[in-house]
This record gives structure tokens, sequence and C-alpha cells, in this order.
């Protein structure tokens, strides 16, 4: 009977399963002949049975990278698994350096554009001022797309309004062309000038009211300025504006005086973030298993000039160093972005040597880019980092707000877990806890694709030990709440309760419960409903590592596409289960270090010490507090605030602290 239930089960996976989780190729079809792969550096490519290269990449040993492709399916990255099974052979170029395997590897990735590379496309198209130096008349613009040669850039901005404001300052001090060719040249024929020659906003080259030369000149006072120069030019301003008052040249004196606070008033709009004039991008990401957000912050003469931001997708379990070497090597290597003398980043890359020769050879002189450890490059690493995390933010939050991306993610869901209907309200839980202490569980609830943040609950586990047995009690927990509080066809009002007159909390049950884990976690959750008779709910689970989706009693996981909306669905679903179930057990773990910390102390009892968690809350406000502070907690006096003070002090004098097995960093118990 056993038997026929498990063959059952997996016919009804098979046949109910989507044809994409199906029917996979065999790699092993291409499989280059063992010892055929020479153990040398080198480039190789993918190609697909049409002849296109679909992934480029590079190794120092092909033999061991390669080989790494023809594994076990089940192991790989599900977009490296996708790749292999979309590919119809490899080649390979041996190399003789690390460099030279850079150089190569970018050339492959600019020529083919393999679609399973990752590839650095804007979130959005960011704005520059360009200046045209290639022409005789330079000319100041707006400038959006690839770089072109010639062309000196400056930003790029976060808004095009941005950069319109700047030149409306900056033109009265540089009058220098703005206009566009044609403009230009049916100035000079008609021997009229536009409306910024009338108004001093321009110096009018194309009626010859300046020669080429001295239009050039304001030109390049423009870039000086704009590149940081500016303290040397206020000066010279300052000293010509004196000696204009000096010869009664008032005129011109309050000329100056206005162009001067012109140009102090663009400064103003660009921070200093690096008192010591540093020419820097700093680089940070925010990421998942399958996709990140990058943000870089351009900056020049220790202003922040500019910044910009991609949506990458990870082909392979590529971690952040090799994120990092991505973007060096796609973001500087075609001469988009102008290479500056130090690059800030979140980790090193494996090839450092290789590409900091690479990054010099394109600069022309010495490049560093290293890890900011403290002061203010530690503290704009962290601001670009925070953006990072917006940006990736949003982008997993776009989908959500959009109805029929939502009816598309429930359809799909539906489809691939045979359920049917849509699941309209969607249940996730997950378990929280370090090495099995302050074990803490939390519940998130979806309807119509969307957040119910009034529902979410959260458990405080009292006699599991471990992460399947602290699912079960959780669960248990939920549905006896439902099988108790569900309504009956005679109250008045269904799911009201008649008491109180509020809603039950747990009056309903979810179509899907979603359980944050594998097939173990999936088949504890499916026990429980089946001891409590609970049959019309379906259950499934979302495993980190590559997304799979499991359903009780099979063991072949459901892989959505990567592109599927009913996956982003999931994954937003698990993600906010675990941040509230983090949340929870550090605001737990935070009492119980307070609570600790305070014991023992004479004259402090249990109502005293909790008074004290409701007046501070964590144990680094109460390590701030005075005495003074503490005798405002109602019940303690001044002796045993001053001993409370007093023991904090010995515990930070002994090395209180403690680091936090989560992030690894000195926790000081602020929840």
């Amino acid at each position: 009977m056993p038997a026929a239930n498990s063959l059952r089960s997996s016919l009804r996976s098979m046949l109910t399963r989507p044809a994409y989780a199906r029917y996979v190729p065999d790699p092993s079809t291409y499989r280059p002949a063992q010892g055929t792969i020479p153990d040398l550096p080198g480039v190789y490519k993918f190609r697909d049975a049409r002849g296109r290269v679909i992934y480029v990449g590079k190794a120092k040993s092909l033999r061991s990278r390669l080989s790494s492709y023809f594994s076990d399916l089940a192991a790989l990255h599900p977009r490296t698994r996708q790749m292999v099974t979309s590919a119809a052979g490899v080649e390979w170029t041996v190399v003789s350096t690390e460099v030279e395997a850079l150089q190569l590897e970018y050339s492959w990735i600019k020529e083919f554009d393999p679609r399973f590379n990752v590839r650095y496309r804007d979130d959005k198209s960011y704005p520059s001022l360009a200046v045209t130096l290639y022409e005789e008349y330079p000319r100041l613009q707006v400038m959006r797309g690839a770089k072109k040669k010639g062309v000196r850039y400056f930003g790029p901005y976060a808004h095009a309004w941005a950069i319109r404001e700047t030149l409306d300052l900056l033109l009265r001090v540089f009058p220098a062309r703005t206009c566009s060719a044609g403009v230009f040249k049916r100035a000079g024929q008609v021997g009229r000038p536009c409306l910024l020659g009338y108004i001093g906003k321009c110096s009018a080259p194309c009626v010859d009211r300046v020669s080429a030369e001295e239009h050039r000149q304001i030109v390049d006072d423009f870039c000086d300025f704009m590149a940081g120069r500016t303290d040397q030019m206020l000066r010279r301003m300052e000293k010509d504006m004196q000696v204009a008052a000096a010869n009664q040249e008032y005129e011109k004196a309050a000329r100056l005086r206005d162009d001067i606070g012109a140009l102090r008033r663009a400064m103003e709009k660009q921070a200093v973030v690096f008192g010591d004039g540093t020419d820097a991008d700093v680089v940070a990401f925010a990421e998942d298993a399958l996709e990140a957000a990058v943000k870089v912050f351009h900056v020049r003469g220790g202003r922040v000039r500019g910044e910009r931001g991609w949506i990458v997708d990870k082909v392979e379990d590529v971690d952040t160093a090799g994120l990092v070497e991505q973007f060096l090597l796609q973001v500087y290597g075609d001469g988009g972005e102008e290479v500056p003398r130090e690059v800030l980043v979140p980790a090193m890359p494996p090839d450092t040597e290789a590409l900091t020769t690479w990054l010099c050879e394109l600069r022309g002189t010495r490049v560093n880019f290293r890890i900011p450890q403290r002061g203010d490059k530690r503290a704009l690493m962290e601001t670009v980092r925070h953006n990072a995390a917006e940006t990736f933010a949003r982008h997993k939050l776009r989908r959500a707000s959009d109805l029929t991306a939502r009816s598309v993610a429930l359809a799909e869901i539906s489809e691939a877990l045979a359920l049917d209907e849509a699941p309209l309200r969607i249940e996730c839980f997950d378990i929280s806890h370090v090495q099995g202490t302050n074990i803490v569980g939390s519940m998130v609830v979806f309807e119509d694709g969307l957040p119910r943040k009034g529902e979410y609950r959260r458990f405080s586990v009292r006699e599991a030990a471990d992460d399947t047995a602290a699912m079960d009690e959780v669960l248990r927990r939920r549905f006896n709440r439902y099988l108790t509080e569900r309504p009956e066809a005679s109250e008045p009002t269904p799911g009201i309760d008649p008491t109180t007159g509020r809603p039950r909390r747990f009056a309903y049950p979810p179509n899907l419960l979603v359980v944050d884990g594998g097939l173990p976690q999936v088949n504890a959750a499916r026990r429980v409903l089946d001891d409590l008779g609970i049959v019309d709910v379906a259950v499934c689970g979302l495993a980190k590592r590559l997304e799979e989706v499991w359903l009780p009693g099979d063991d072949v996981p459901v892989i959505l596409p990567r592109t599927s909306e009913g996956l982003y669905l999931l994954q937003r679903i698990r993600d906010e289960a675990h941040r509230f179930a983090i949340t929870f057990h550090r605001q737990r773990r935070s009492r119980s270090m307070l609570e600790s910390s305070v014991d023992g102390i004479p004259g402090l009892g249990e109502t005293r010490r909790k008074a004290l968690l409701r007046q501070f809350g964590s144990l680094k406000r109460l390590r701030a507090a005075t005495v003074d502070d503490v005798m405002t907690v109602p019940g303690i006096g001044r002796r045993t605030a001053e001993a409370i003070v007093a023991a904090l002090a010995a515990a930070d004098d002994a090395g209180g602290s403690a680091v936090d097995p989560i992030t690894g960093e000195i926790v000081e118990g602020d929840a």
C-alpha cells in the first residue's frame, strides 16, 4: 500500500507539473571526453543547438571549472542548470595569464552578448552633463545613452532637471554655447544671437563676439570647476573683484560678486563627502540567490557628482566578490565609465592582481580598489549599500503593485501546485533561533497577492529543540485555534466573537500554507494538518538555496521558471516571513540579555526588572542611562539605581558585549 501511494504521488506530480519541470535535456550528451580538458587557465564558451554563444566564462583551471557543470544537475544553481540544459556544446581557449583571460572574456562578452552572462542593465537611464570637446565651439548639453569619443562627461545625475538647474547657475559665470548645431548655424547666418546671448548667458561665438580660442578657454574653466578645482578659481575671482572695486569699476565688481555667489550656490548642491578631494567610485550590492541590485556613487574632487544603478541576474552561484569582478569588467571595460583613481567595493574579487593590472592599463595610471574599513569612506559605503537595498526592494515590489502581475502569479502557483483554484489567502511560516535558544516562529498573511500586516502573528516556541519540531508546534497552535474559532453556521455574524464583538484572529484557514524550508519541513506541516483532520489546505515549501518548490511526499521539487511571476510572489512571501521572524528573535534575545545583565542585583526583583524592561526596552539604552534616568522607573530608588549602573559598568569593563551569531557584529542589545 505505501508503494502504491508513492507511485500515485509520483504520477500525480509528473502529470500536474508543467512541462518545463518534467523534461530536462541531458548535458552528458555534449560533455567533453575525460582527459581532453586541459588543466590550464583559459576562457570557455557554451553554444546552443543553433551555434549561438549563450555563456562565456573564465577559469584558472579549465578542467576543474568545466567539470563542475557536468555534475549532478540538482546541485547546480537554477540559472546554471538552465544554461547547461540549453547548451549543445562547449569550447575553450587556453591563455597564458589571468590578465589575458580577463581581456578575452570581456571581448567575447562584448562580441557575442551571451544571454546567460551577468549584464549590467540600468534600472533607468541616467543623464550626464556632457561637453563636446571635439567640436570647434564645444557645447554644454544633457546627454543620455552610450558614451561618445571626444566628449567629456560629468555625472551621471539622478534627474535631467538637476543638470539644467546647475547649468542655469553656471552659465552666467561660464557663458559657453548650449545650442544645437542648427540653431548655432542659423544665428551665424542672420547675424543675431539667441536669447541667451542677449541676457549674458552665452558668449555668442556664433556672431563672433568671442573667438574660438576665447570660447574654448571658457569651456576649459567650466570643466575645471566641474572637476573640483573650485578653490583656486574662487580666490582668483575674489581678487579680481577687489581690484575692480579699488579701480572704481563698480559694475564689474558687482558682476564678479554675483558670479561668486552663483558658483557658491552651485557648490552647495554637491555635498562634500571626502575632505581630501578623493576621486573614487563607491560600489555596493543587495542580493538574493537569483538577482542583485548594484549601486555606484561617483565621487570626484571629494564630492558626489552622480550615481548609477543596475539590476542583474545571477547565472551561477556567484557571491559578492564575483559580482564585483563582473562589475569592474563590464562597467569600465568598454570605456563607458571613466576609471577613477580608487574603487571602493564591499568584497575583494578573486583575481585582484589581474584586475588591478587591467584597470591600470585602461586608466594609464595607478588604480586602487579596496574595502573601506572606517571613517567617511566606510560611512559612504553604508549609504550606497542602503540605496542598493532600497532599489532591490522597489524592484521586488514592482510586480506586487501590478494587479495583472498578481493575478498571473496566483494562476501560475495554482497550475504548478495542481490546486483547484487560485490561492487567494496564503500563509507562510518561518522559524528563527540561534543554536536552539530563543526559538520563535512567524506567520505572515498575503491575500490576493498583497500583505495583510494586521494578521501577522508571532509565536514563542516553548518545547521544541529543532526546526522541524518548532514548525510542528507553531502549526499545531495556529490550526488548533482555527478549529476552535472557525465560524459556525448558526452564528449571526460569522468570524465575529459575540462576547467581545471583535474578529477572531484565526477564524479562517489559508488556501495555501507555505513553509520556509525543504521536504522535511513540508512533510512536517502536512502531518500536522492530517493529524488535525484538515484536508482543504494545500501545503508547499520554498527552499532558499535553489528556490525550489517542494510538495509533501514528492522526492522531486517543482522548478518554476526564472522569470515566473509565481516564483517572485512565493519569494516575497518567504522573505517577509523570514524578516518578521528575525525581528522578533532579535527582540527576544535583546530582552533576555537585559534580564541576565541585571539579574542578581540586590533589591531588584521580578517586578522591578519588568519595569526596567518596559522603560528602556534594550540593554544598549540601559547602559547609556544615568542614575537619575534609572530612578525614573517606578519603584527604583537611588541606592538600587546606583547598584544597577555600577553592575552594568563592571560588565562593560569585563568585556560584557556579546557577538551576534547572525551578523557577527557586536551586540549592544538594541531591539
